[in-house]
This record gives C-alpha cells, sequence and structure tokens, in this order.
C-alpha cells in the first residue's frame, strides 16, 4: 500500500510479472478493507501515508491478521522510523528509490520466513496433542470401540456427535478425529458453547463488522472462519441458545453464514464435531433444542463410558498422570501404595478422568515420598462407600442373585429355558431359586 500512484502500478506490473497476485490500495481505509476481506501472505507499507503514518496501518493490519509479515516503504531520510517499525514487528524495509530485485528477494526471504514459522508452530502444536494422546487409555474394551469408531470415521466428512458425561474426554476424542484426518495439518478450533455469553456468542462464531454493536471497535474474525478448511469443536452444544442454533444449521446446510453487521456471505470449509453431556432428545421434546439441528448433527454418534464403567483403564491412567505431574513439578514420585490403589480403584469417579487428573495431581504435589500412600488419597476427600469391599463369598452371592434374575426376566419366567441357558438341571436351578428367595412365577408375562 502505497499513496504514490505511479509507484504502486510500478511495484504492482514488477511483482505480477513474477508470478504474484497483488492488490493495490491508495489509502488506509482501502487497505484494511481489503485485509478484512480477503487472506494476503505479505503486505507492503509505505511510511509516509495521507492520514496516518505506515507504523499505524502495519499495527492495525497485525491486529486483523497477526501472523502477516510486513515490509516497509521508506525515503531514504527516514531510517531510524523505518528501524523503529522493525522494533514494532515490521519484517524488515526498503529505502526508496529501491531496484526491484531487491524488493522480490525481500519479498521472497518474507515468505519463506512466514512458511518456516508456521510450519515450527503447526508442529510443535501437534507434537504436544499426540503426546498429551497417551491420555486416552484404551485397555478396556469399551474404549478400544470408540476408537475404532475414530479410525473408521476419521477421513469422512461426516458431522461427529460426542456423548459423555463430565470429564470423560470429548475434546481428546475431537481432537484425535481431526489429528486423524486429511484436514490434520489445518486448524483445530475449541469453542465452549456453555462458557461464552449469548450475546457474545454470534459475534464469536460468526465474527463482526466494526460497529456492528457498542464496543465493536474493530472487524474480527469469527471461530468459524479461522477453522476455515480445518475442524471446529463445538463443545456442551446443549447450551447453545435457540436463536444461535437457526443459524449454526445455516451453517451446516449452505456451508456459509454472515457476520454480525455485515450483508456479504462467508463460505466456509469445515469438518464439525459436536459434544454434550445432556440429553439432547429430551431437550428436542421439550423445545430446548431444535430437532431439525439435531438430526443435521446427529450423524456418527459417538458415547464415551464413564470412568466408573472402564475401570481397568485407572492403573494405567495413574500411571501417565504421575509420570506429567513428576516432570512437571520435577519430582521422582514412582508409584501408588496398594491400598492407595485399592481405593482408587474402588471410587465411582462422578467427575471421571479430569477429577482422577486433579486428584494425581494434588498427591504428586503434596507427596514427599517417592510412592503415593493411602493417606495421601484420603486428604483428597475421596472416600470408598463403607463396606464397598465385601468377602468373597457376599460379592459371589450377589453376583448369582442378579445373574438369577436376568435369566429369569430373559426367560420370562420359564425355568426349563432358564435352566438350560445357566448349563443346570431342573431341580439344581431350583434350588439356586430358593437359596435366594426367587419366584419364577414373578417374571411370568403378564400377556
Amino acid at each position: 500500500m502505497d499513496d504514490d500512484r505511479n509507484l504502486i502500478e510500478l511495484v504492482k506490473m514488477r511483482l505480477e510479472s513474477a508470478n504474484y497476485e497483488v492488490t493495490t490500495a491508495l489509502d488506509e481505509e482501502a487497505a484494511l478493507e481489503a485485509v478484512k476481506s480477503q487472506v494476503f501472505d505479505l503486505s507492503l507499507v509505505d511510511l509516509q501515508l495521507v492520514h496516518q503514518d505506515g507504523i499505524w496501518l502495519m499495527e492495525e493490519i497485525h491486529l486483523i491478521s497477526p501472523e502477516m509479515p510486513v515490509i516497509i516503504l521508506t525515503a531514504y531520510g527516514s531510517i531510524e522510523s523505518a528501524v523503529e517499525a522493525m522494533k514494532r514487528g515490521a519484517y524488515n524495509y526498503l529505502t526508496k528509490p529501491f531496484d526491484h530485485r531487491d524488493l522480490l528477494l525481500q519479498i521472497e526471504r518474507a515468505l519463506e520466513n512466514r512458511r518456516l514459522t508456521t510450519e515450527i508452530k503447526r508442529l510443535r502444536v501437534l507434537l504436544e496433542e499426540r503426546y498429551d494422546f497417551a491420555n486416552i487409555v484404551a485397555r478396556s474394551e469399551k474404549m478400544q470401540k470408540v476408537l475404532e469408531v475414530v479410525s473408521r470415521i476419521a477421513n469422512t466428512e461426516s458431522t461427529v456427535y460426542i456423548h459423555g458425561e463430565s470429564g470423560t474426554g470429548k475434546e481428546l476424542i475431537a481432537k484425535a478425529i481431526h489429528l486423524a484426518s486429511e484436514r490434520r495439518n489445518k486448524s483445530f478450533v475449541a469453542i465452549n458453547c456453555a462458557a461464552i455469553p449469548e450475546t457474545l456468542m454470534e459475534s464469536e462464531l460468526f465474527g463482526h463488522e466494526k460497529g456492528a454493536f457498542t464496543g465493536a471497535v474493530r472487524s474480527t474474525k469469527g471461530l468459524l472462519t479461522q477453522a476455515h478448511e480445518g475442524t471446529i469443536f463445538l463443545d456442551e452444544i446443549g447450551d447453545m441458545s435457540l436463536p444461535i442454533q437457526a443459524k449454526l444449521l445455516r451453517v451446516l446446510q449452505e456451508r456459509q453464514f454472515y457476520p454480525v453487521g455485515s450483508e456479504k456471505p462467508i463460505e466456509v470449509d469445515v469438518r464439525v464435531i459436536v459434544a454434550t453431556q445432556k440429553d439432547l432428545e429430551a431437550q428436542v421434546k421439550q423445545g430446548q433444542f431444535r430437532e431439525d439441528l439435531f438430526y443435521r448433527i446427529h450423524v456418527i454418534p459417538i458415547h464415551l463410558p464413564p470412568l466408573r464403567e472402564r475401570k481397568e483403564d485407572i492403573p494405567l491412567l495413574v500411571k501417565h498422570f504421575l509420570n506429567k505431574f513428576s516432570q512437571q513439578m520435577k519430582k521422582e514420585v514412582k508409584g501408588v501404595a496398594p491400598m492407595a490403589m485399592q481405593r482408587l480403584m474402588l471410587y465411582d469417579w462422578p467427575g471421571n478422568v479430569r477429577e482422577l487428573e486433579n486428584t494425581i495431581e494434588y498427591t504428586v504435589a503434596m507427596s514427599q515420598q517417592d510412592v503415593i500412600t493411602e493417606d495421601l488419597i484420603l486428604q483428597t476427600k475421596i472416600l470408598v462407600p463403607q463396606g464397598s469391599l465385601k468377602p468373597i463369598k457376599d460379592a459371589r452371592d450377589e453376583f448369582e442373585r442378579k445373574y438369577l434374575i436376568q435369566l429369569l426376566e430373559l426367560c420370562e419366567g420359564n425355568v426349563s429355558k432358564a435352566a438350560n441357558l445357566a448349563g443346570k438341571h431342573r431341580t439344581d436351578f431350583y434350588d439356586l431359586l430358593k437359596k435366594h428367595n426367587l419366584q419364577a412365577g414373578n417374571f411370568k408375562s403378564s400377556h
């Protein structure tokens, strides 16, 4: 961007002959409008502008597109200002008049630098996320089935619906889907619908134009735009208001939307993953969730089991969290005492994996030994219900009684069928019913 029309035309001609696509602007307002409406790899800005200086414009550009390199063009006598521009975030500067070969070299270097920076950042995030995937412990059959579904559907474009209690790792599974998909090199953008006030949700999702509402001092790109060609994860979608639900439905149907205060639609290419701990079908019946949106998002359902239903994963999770927090806190906590592990195994974990992680973090922080002891577990208020560890005979009898009830329900009170399924003679089966005070007649169908 430069206010000298002849220089602009000359630079444009030189760059186009080098196979660059070029957009020009004669003043600050036109330059900012262009940056808001299109994605650019680089910007050339003159230090001397019509109303402001180039440093002001560069900083405004960086508010809209923080990663875009800016090269400042300056007259020979303004070197100090150009150096100041570099301190404030310019990639480099060129003094006028300049050789077009110098300009092309600077542009090439700036673009290569940006490519490298972006790639390093992407790889760092990818490594961090992959390291975090140690959280997805899948020894239990239920979690193995979840990960099997993830591997099958990752490369589809279908919307995924993750349902599970708080703390079961819904975002972790969403990230696993993203990283296993062809969109892995693009953005993964997460938004918690329960954490954002309804008044702000629309501008957060769709972005807004300058002046669209009080406090909108500049145009902002929404999360959907940021997720373009990548994945957007809408956590706790059950907390989304009905008006926003209607607008989201339009995005899913037409893949376009209007930023707040704009009359120009933006097209977007995103994979959508949603998650909720609520019963959305019940919310649909109560009129709190749109039925058409429910069917639009409920394409590939994944149910995440609570930790109490996958207790065989607890020792592996504990080991992972011990390693994680020992490294973070520079401690050498190597394991958990048997009685402490027994308490962890017998507890029902209403807060699921997140609660277990918080518990292990506390115990590592407080531990003065290389083993987590039972008293540290008790300090976290993780109390096992009284009598939860029964003698083996009582536990066996309880299981036997439950098994007989299920069998009689299945066979609708038919003793011959039930005995056959159980692999018992009728007389032995009657003895078992008598032992547990069960009457086959109570299970006969009323029809």
